[in-house]
């Protein structure tokens, strides 16, 4: 069992590390404080290929693997959660879906330019009475002619409010020949008649990432925009989403890993009783317990992320790391604060940005209740 990684996963660390913090580090409070959207950040992204690395060249990509993309995730949040959330967004869920499910046509479309970052996408699953319960799904579409007709309204649509966001994979409702209600997967432009961009979402953190609404009344797309399986449009999703909960992982080590790596240098330079804070067991245990916590979960998602690379099955480690990293991510990054003191509380420390950018982290692609859900199933069929 080799846990090295290799060169290349060295080298997109490495060099994605360098990148963050001399591009995202010196501009993160900025944003954050502002909400400006970060192009100028997004642009050097794309040509350093961020977007695009599990992707084979012929469509732009660099040809690497999943593993590589999640060290990526992880080396960006350390410094922007939001910059994390669209990689996450629009490589390991938009970019994906169109690539595993989408035509040649579709591809050559849609895929090349999110792939090469210059353009982003957005998924849009979500609507005022639907989250994790898909079933609730309101959207509709109807074909008519060489046309699909698309009506619904979507919310906490992350990208999509980008000037670069081109495009948009809508789920809803079609009646199918049985006369029942199947969920499908449409690629929808956002210029295309009939889609109307929605409020932007004032959110307690994340303000650099775009979050709309998403208005479609009478939106018509050609009838080649259907993605995939007309009858499983959501299962398509759901596969893809495995790979987004190991995203969500990523963020949540390398934002606790930041957090971290600020506590314990805030510690052995902060002298109380004549000594620096660090010397004291109460300090000292707190982060030998955040190290422990951060290194379990950073070997659970590249574990996962390799399983994938692999071929082989990852549900239940993409999972687990999901939960795990999530959760164990806001206890890191509440003790990181603690051992800032009041310091902490202050904004000129990045602990205290972090700190209100966590929490949504349990929430996005599956909350941790849902997670459990679907571990309670997995255990059972995994004992058996």
């Amino acid at each position: 069992m080799d846990f090295d990684l290799t060169k290349e996963q060295k080298m997109i660390r490495d060099e994605v590390r360098n990148f963050a913090r001399q591009e995202i580090a010196p501009k993160a409070e900025e944003m954050e404080a502002t909400g400006d959207y970060p192009y100028g950040i997004l642009e050097k992204m794309a040509e350093l290929g961020l977007m695009g690395i599990p992707f084979p060249e012929k469509y732009g990509g660099m040809g690497s693997d999943w593993v590589g993309m999640h060290l990526c995730i992880e080396e960006v949040s350390k410094f922007d959660i939001s910059l994390g959330i669209l990689l996450d967004v629009t490589t390991s869920v938009v970019a994906q879906e169109i690539f595993n499910f989408g035509t040649e046509d579709q591809k050559k479309k849609w895929l090349i330019p999110i792939v090469e970052g210059k353009e982003i996408g957005a998924f849009a699953l979500t609507e005022p009475d639907s989250g994790s319960d898909a079933g609730a799904l309101a959207s509709t579409a109807v074909l008519k002619g060489d046309e699909w007709v698309i009506n619904g309204t979507k919310q906490f649509i992350t990208n999509i409010g980008l000037d670069n966001a081109s495009v948009v994979l809508v789920a809803a409702k079609v009646e199918s020949d049985e006369n029942k209600n199947i969920i499908s997967t449409f690629i929808v432009p956002k210029d295309a008649p009939g889609f109307k961009l929605g409020k932007r979402y004032s959110k307690m953190s994340w303000n650099s990432s775009a979050t709309h609404e998403v208005i479609l009344q009478d939106c018509r797309v050609p009838k080649d925009n259907l993605l995939g399986d007309p009858k499983r449009g959501y299962a398509q999703h759901l596969a893809v989403l495995e790979t987004g909960r190991i995203s969500v992982a990523a963020i949540s080590v390398g934002a606790a890993q930041a957090c971290f790596d600020d506590a314990l240098n805030y510690a052995l330079n902060r002298c109380q009783f004549g000594q620096p804070i660090y010397n004291f067991q109460s300090i000292q245990f707190k982060l030998a317990d955040m190290a422990v916590a951060i290194e379990l979960a950073r070997n659970q998602y590249i574990k996962a992320a390799w399983l994938k690379d692999s071929g082989r099955k990852h549900t239940f480690e993409a999972t687990v790391a999901k939960l795990y990293a999530s959760e164990m991510a806001e206890k890191v990054v509440s003790d990181a604060l603690q051992i800032h003191g009041g310091s902490g509380f202050m904004n000129e420390y990045a602990v205290s940005r972090v700190y209100k950018g966590i929490k949504p982290l349990q929430i996005v692609e599956g909350t941790s209740e849902v997670q459990r859900i679907v571990l309670g199933r997995l255990i059972t069929k995994r004992k058996n």
